[in-house]
């Protein structure tokens, strides 16, 4: 078959269209690429003030250390919060040997936003305190145990707050607030010990990982926050986060840039942190990240935790309503940006 020929007039009029028309297509595909860009992160409401409120409301209960009274009220005043909030909450209760062969009762808590979806990630902290302040610069008081506003008040503040507003704007997607119990029972610097130390931390962490509130629970991804309420607070880039979640990182810490909080937020190397996250990661294999105040050591090049750390200066004093508000805001725009 011969195709016709046709004039040549009219096959350089239909190149010119088209060309024309090609050059109009990718100018209006570059110009709506540029706006898509430009177009401003969604940061839905978060209220510090609310989320200070509830740091203090757990400080108000004194030491939240596994088997107290102050731990048993904390944890009815944190259900009691988590399922005003939220419809679906499970206590996962259990007990732990702590390094010491102390039997430890620990209550997990979860709850869970358009529970029947597998498009999830996960947001958690954990809510006990630590039984030693075994970094006191007074020798006396290492025994003493602290009130933990930032080593773990801090982020169950803010997800507390998170869960709010959960709650009166449904997320699109999965969310599932996780308080995680017998973090910080681990032992205290001033006992020498010869075996390895590492396991004795994050108790709870390990036993939700290897048995999670639901069979075959499953999340995209995870994020961790421990020690994020104190003044000029910096988040460096936690090692195991990079090792197992780099990709998680990267967006986090994005999304913070964008909304003006690269002070805090910092692309900087954090060390191996010890925590929660580690133990998701290993067992569960859901990639998590850590979100923890580090402080780069300029003098021994070694990453260093905030100055009232494990000591009984961890008080309301040291929390600071704007780093409250800058974590809260970031994971707020990071939920919001998932689909």
């Amino acid at each position: 078959m011969k195709i016709p020929r046709l004039p040549v007039i009219l096959i350089l009029t239909v190149i010119l269209y088209v060309s024309c028309n090609n050059a109009n297509r990718n100018q209006n595909a570059g110009n709506e690429e540029k706006q898509k860009q430009e177009e401003p992160l969604k940061v839905p409401p978060f209220n510090a003030d609310s989320a200070y409120g509830y740091v203090k409301a757990q400080v108000d209960f004194g030491p939240r250390v596994c088997n107290s009274a102050a731990h048993e009220k904390c944890a009815d005043f944190l259900v009691k919060k988590l399922k005003q909030f939220c419809p679906d909450v499970i206590v996962q209760k259990g007990q732990v040997k702590a390094f010491n062969g102390t039997t430890l009762n620990f209550k997990n808590l979860v709850a869970s936003y358009n529970p029947g979806t597998n498009n999830r990630i996960f947001l958690c902290s954990h809510w006990d305190s630590r039984p030693f302040a075994d970094h006191d610069p007074d020798v006396k008081k290492h025994t003493t145990p602290i009130d933990g506003a930032n080593d773990g008040a801090s982020g169950v503040g803010i997800l507390l707050e998170i869960a709010r507003q959960l709650g009166i704007s449904k997320p699109a997607i999965g969310v599932d607030i996780i308080f995680l119990d017998a973090e910080d029972y681990g032992p205290p610097d001033d006992q020498k010990r010869n075996e390895d130390t590492t396991d004795w931390w994050g108790l709870g962490s390990q036993f939700w990982a290897k048995t999670p509130h639901k069979a075959n629970y499953f999340a995209k991804y995870g994020i961790l926050l421990d020690m994020v309420g104190a003044p000029n607070a910096t988040f460096l880039e936690e090692e195991f986060s990079m090792k197992y979640a780099p990709a998680v990182v990267r967006n986090v810490w994005n999304i913070a840039g964008k909304l003006g909080y690269s002070a805090y937020f910092l692309y900087e190397k954090g060390g191996e942190i010890i925590d929660d996250h580690l133990y998701i990661n290993m067992i569960l294999n859901i990639p998590t990240i850590d979100i923890i105040h580090l402080v780069k050591n300029n003098s021994t090049g070694r990453t260093d935790f905030y100055p009232t750390w494990h000591t009984t200066s961890d008080n309301l004093n040291s929390i600071d309503k704007t780093t409250l508000d800058v974590v809260g805001k970031t994971l707020m725009a990071v939920i919001a940006s998932e689909k």
